[in-house]
């Protein structure tokens, strides 16, 4: 089944001490973020997660350990992009066997400005090699990270070729411009299209415009702050609710995000194993640290 529409965290992923994921941390986690975490849904192994940095098998393991522990499919759309385009088959495959047919797939990223035609040849191979009708493909707009672009006609390109397999976007270039015109050439939600911009801070202004919801880093901590925003009765307890998440994501985005919203899980769950980062990317300084935990104790506050 499609995922749902609403709030979800870009989740992001503990390791261990030989830099594995580790998996039923990961699974403990997700659970939290779609109970007391206010999320209607999570996006595991994504940017926010280090999916790029996990090792292969660990990633191909991930969504049966996630169907044992009963978690429902349409509350996860698990990143499966990767710059070969067997890899991505791969970890689209594991994720369908286990009843996880929502995915979040990045254009091929090592090959820089590919044409349009190459880039719709990867997701070509992708929908064509899994065969399934219930597949559902989350186009994945990143281009400061993967610095390859997904043009506004190569994305209705491929809804015209595949139809309802081609279910949405998550849109993190961070302009809502950018996100506004998916959803004006797509016909947004009316038109079944789900674009999810990266940003909380976008959600009403998405909304009013035909967006799905959100999908964002910061929600791993701040997922109460923007629920309570989405269930708020137009008017001035909207407003509130969205100032309040506003200032959330602008206190979030004083840090490296990943590194931060691990440091606020070590804190909540009192496990300093959260920390952990993937290399190239380390943790919070001492500096950082101080500073976000005023950030954080403000908010509760």
């Amino acid at each position: 089944m499609k995922a749902r529409r609403g709030i979800y965290a870009a989740a992001v992923s503990p390791f261990d001490t030989a830099g594995r994921l580790n998996t039923a941390a990961l699974i403990g986690y997700c659970q939290h973020l779609l109970t007391a975490g206010g999320c209607d849904g999570v996006a595991p192994t994504g940017t926010t997660g280090e999916g790029t940095s996990i090792a292969m098998a660990d990633r191909l393991a991930l969504p049966a350990a996630f169907a044992q522990a009963g978690i429902a499919a349409d509350r996860v759309i698990f990143g499966t992009g990767a710059p070969a385009a067997g890899d991505c088959l791969a970890l689209t495959q594991a994720a369908c066997e286990a009843g996880f047919t929502n995915v979040l797939v990045l254009p091929p990223y090592y090959y820089k400005s590919p044409s349009d035609a190459g880039v719709f040849a990867y997701y070509a191979h992708l929908i064509n090699g899994i065969g399934r009708d219930d597949l559902r493909v989350y186009l994945y707009h990143f281009p400061q990270m993967s610095a390859v672009p997904l043009s506004v006609d190569l994305v209705l390109r491929l809804k015209a070729e595949f139809g309802p397999i081609i279910a949405g976007l998550k849109d993190s270039s961070g302009d809502f411009a950018q996100s506004a015109a998916f959803m004006d050439a797509t016909g947004g939600v009316e038109n079944d299209f789900d674009v999810f911009p990266s940003s909380e801070a976008m959600l009403w202004d998405g909304l009013a415009k035909g967006s799905a919801g959100i999908i964002s880093g910061s929600t791993n901590a701040f997922g109460t702050l923007a629920q309570a925003a989405l269930q708020a009765a137009e008017g001035d307890a909207r407003d509130a609710a969205m100032a309040r998440v506003k200032a959330a994501r602008s206190a979030a985005g004083k840090y490296p995000l990943m590194a931060a919203m691990k440091q606020a899980e070590a804190w909540r769950s009192n496990d300093d194993a959260w920390t952990r980062m993937a290399p190239p990317l380390v943790p919070l300084t001492d500096a950082q640290k101080t500073a976000l935990r005023a950030d954080l104790d403000a908010f509760r506050a």
